[in-house]
């Protein structure tokens, strides 16, 4: 009977289960022992929670928020939450590894300003979730923890950078998760395990930078079973906050609950490979297609149609901005010969490509990015959405570091392979990734849903009523269920 109840709370999305707490329904320590026994059982298979805390000790953390609800205290939405937060963040007094050797015995001293968040809401913070060396690649393996396996197949690549949250969340191993998007990171790895993953907005979510007042490429988002479950974890993670001046001011109480929404006659464009420009391998492509139809049966006007515009030319500046904004975290670690040994050969690659930046190309690069938003701007005057697959291959294996091969084109970096989500990391709109079925091997692939400039909530409406008509987290869990 036990047994049941605790599988009962790990089933529970993270709405339901804020309910259920706040409601005294269930208690945080039945929470905390549910989803501490799957861990304990699932994790050793797939790898994708690292730096676990003891039990005895989060457990204690769990009592003393039900101490909280019995004095009558104000919880916040993520009371009793067991979260794993991504290992390219700090939290107080837990592993800060970023996967690398170098920081292998780093404890972090504060929170970040995301994390701070999370602790406020009521979180519990468990350990981290596994990610590559610096988060570099969309394959989650490092010297540090070792490689994260795929929910579906513990032999394949779990994606990257947040993999390690991408299967904690499809596993159950926590209700929800964090994670960040330079590249990909929240599209690729919720496509290879069958969940949803967000990619706000730049400024829907504060974070230290160095570089207060220009927009990146990197964000932080969140990981979940569904996206009503997203909007509740994006309701604590965003807003405002005067260390980052260009944070958007809305409200975000907004997404703790979509509203619903009528999708009859809402037009919607399929971009697929813009044209033949960007490779897939044989029948992702054709299973993006297919979820179409999704759309089609809540009302929704599709048309294959793509923006004019030069892929490849984006792709080449999406690698010269990438180095503006990672060498310079990189250099200090490659400029010391003791560290650069420790590195990992892309870490290396993209150090250097700083070292070849000149005032032109950047600025050619910046001028073509704002051609490439201006584009889709004018584009989704016709179009409420864009929609373009997530991913260009199926899950591989999670020895080979990342595939060199795409649809019979050579892959000439260790990121070429994720190019279909470059065109939304370089126009900063929002985008929500959604699965969209499984390849004859019985492995998961998912598709972007685009909306306009800060269109966050319109993502997680149309997703949410996606979600609904398509069932596919219900339907197909992990086989280690």
């Amino acid at each position: 009977m036990q047994d049941e109840r605790q599988d009962g709370i790990t089933a529970l999305g993270a709405v339901d289960l804020s309910a259920a707490i706040r409601g005294r329904i269930v208690s945080c320590v039945e929470v905390m022992r549910a989803y501490l026994e799957r861990i304990h059982r699932l994790n050793p298979q797939v790898n994708a929670i690292v730096g676990l805390q003891d039990d005895t000790v989060l457990l204690q953390e769990a009592e003393a928020r039900d101490a909280a609800l019995a004095r009558g205290e104000a919880v916040g939405p993520l009371h009793g939450f067991p979260l794993a937060v991504k290992d390219l963040d700090a939290v107080r007094g837990l592993p800060f590894t970023q996967g690398s050797p170098i920081f292998a015995d780093r404890i972090a001293q504060v929170d970040t300003i995301m994390v701070a968040r999370l602790r406020a809401a009521g979180a519990i913070f468990i350990g981290k979730t596994n990610i590559p060396e610096f988060g570099l690649g969309s394959n989650s393996f490092n010297p540090v923890y070792g490689a994260t396996g795929n929910a579906y197949d513990p032999e394949k690549t779990a994606g990257g950078s947040s993999g390690g949250a991408a299967v904690a969340v499809a596993l159950k191993l926590q209700p929800v998760a964090d994670g960040s998007d330079f590249g990909g990171s929240l599209r690729n790895p919720p496509a290879f395990n069958n969940c949803y993953g967000l990619r706000p907005s730049w400024g829907r979510i504060p974070v230290e930078t160095k570089d207060v007042f220009s927009p990146g490429l990197s964000v932080l988002g969140a990981v979940g079973r569904s996206p009503t479950d997203i909007g509740l974890m994006l309701s604590v993670q965003a807003g405002y906050d005067p260390r980052c001046p260009n944070t958007i001011r809305q409200d975000p109480s907004a997404f703790a609950s979509p509203l619903a929404r009528d999708f009859r006659g809402t037009r919607i464009a399929w971009l697929g490979d813009c044209d033949g420009q960007i490779p897939f391998d044989p029948g992702v492509l054709e299973l993006g297609r297919a979820a179409l139809a999704t759309f089609a049966e809540i009302g929704c006007v599709v048309e294959e149609a793509a923006p004019r515009f030069d892929m490849e030319q984006l792709w080449r500046d999406f690698l010269t901005l990438r180095a503006l904004m990672v060498a310079p975290v990189l250099r200090p670690l490659y400029d010391e010969p003791a560290h650069r040994v420790q590195m990992k050969p892309e870490a290396i690659w993209e150090a250097e490509r700083g070292l070849e930046l000149t005032v032109d190309r950047l600025t050619a690069a910046l001028e073509n990015r704002t051609r490439w938003y201006e584009t889709l701007r004018r584009f989704m005057e016709r179009y409420d959405y864009l929609v373009m697959p997530s991913a260009q291959v199926f899950p591989f294996d999670k020895g080979l570091r990342w595939p060199n091969e795409v649809g019979g084109r050579a892959m000439e970096t260790y990121h070429q392979w994720m190019q279909t989500v470059i065109p939304v990391t370089m126009s900063g709109l929002p985008a929500l990734d959604v699965p969209a079925g499984f390849g004859e091997a019985g492995l998961p692939t998912g598709i972007q849903i685009v909306a306009r400039n800060h269109g966050e909530l319109a993502c997680l409406q149309l997703g949410a009523a996606y979600d609904a008509a398509s069932n596919w987290v219900r339907r197909r869990p992990p086989p280690l269920h």
